[in-house]
């Protein structure tokens, strides 16, 4: 168990490392680079040179990127090249303000997901199913931008109970960001709750059909001891992943939601340092999302194995 445990922390640390090349060599191949950004018409001369110099972008690719994730490690993610400020200043507030928006659509959606998809597959073919799985592919097939819009047109235009745009500033406190933040929460819970709960159904009535079930059933187990004793544990396991990767999702920063609402969040922050091209805001962002996809799923895989008493036994086995 331990040594698989250090296995799979050792594979998410080997992805990140891998992951940092690849954000540090595609920024190395864009055109142009901070100093050419940041002066613009003025980058030539002896004031580009001076630029790169006191940057370090004169020394060879392989010193910076050795010296950018050696920082990185230590929790120094570098200067933003518009205004000299330390980006991890920068982006601790619209960090924060990520979490929000993902911790508030998590609340909401993950139990709201499991409990509708338990429903639907529980009475397939029912009405409350064929409801339930049509609004949840209406909701997936929508896109995001489309279904924000609907409902800023609806609760914020026409009813005018929510604000349809987010005005606080990124270092307000928390508390500031309410109601501002519910619009962009509920689009949100609306498109994660249809991924996990098309999931969960799937998954129940895959394990309704097993052996096990039809066994139970056959020597008189009464059916809602069979669903709460045997088939909700070991359907919801596979849905562990999918939650995961929502969750992954959220945090990473949910570039068009928080466009859409002027949120200012990670991803926002990201669209923005693309369009002011400041590359090193860009590169500390890149790494941030990555890295929390990489430590969520390694969390998701951890806690499968741990969950699923058959796979904890073969790795026993094998260790």
């Amino acid at each position: 168990m331990l040594a698989m445990l250090l296995r799979r922390l050792g594979l998410g640390a080997i992805t990140v490392w891998l992951v940092s090349i690849i954000i540090f060599v595609g920024v190395e191949m864009l055109p142009g680079d901070t100093c050419t950004a940041f002066l613009e018409r003025e980058a030539q001369g002896k004031l580009l040179e001076n630029c790169r110099e006191d940057l370090g972008l004169n020394r060879s690719a392989l010193v910076r990127y050795a010296d950018w994730a050696g920082s990185a490690v230590r929790g120094d993610l570098g200067v933003s090249a518009n205004g000299q400020k330390q980006i991890s200043e920068l982006v601790g507030y619209r960090l924060r303000n990520t979490l929000l928006l993902a911790s508030g659509a998590m609340l909401v959606g993950i139990p709201l997901a499991l409990f509708l998809g338990v429903v639907a597959a529980l009475w397939r073919d029912k009405l409350v199913d064929i409801v339930v799985s049509t609004t949840a592919i209406f909701a997936m097939t929508i896109p995001e931008f489309v279904s924000a819009t609907l409902l800023i047109l609806v609760f914020s235009v026409w009813l005018g109970w929510v604000p349809g745009i987010v005005l606080t500033s990124a270092d307000a406190p928390l508390i500031e960001f309410f109601p501002e933040v519910l619009l962009p929460i509920a689009v949100l819970t609306l498109v994660m709750t249809a991924h996990i709960l098309r999931t969960v159904r799937s998954s129940v009535i895959e394990t309704l059909a097993s052996d096990y079930a039809q066994m139970a059933t056959l020597k008189g187990v009464p059916y809602w001891q069979i669903v709460f004793r045997h088939i909700l544990p070991n359907a919801l396991l596979p849905t562990i992943n999918v939650v995961a990767l929502t969750i992954a999702w959220l945090l990473g920063g949910v570039v068009v939601i928080e466009t859409v609402f002027n949120y200012p969040g990670l991803g926002r922050m990201m669209i923005d340092s693309i369009s002011d091209r400041d590359l090193p805001v860009t590169q500390a962002i890149a790494l941030i999302i990555a890295s929390v996809y990489v430590v969520v799923n390694l969390a998701a895989d951890i806690l499968t194995m741990l969950a699923n008493p058959r796979l904890r036994t073969v790795h026993m086995r094998k260790g």
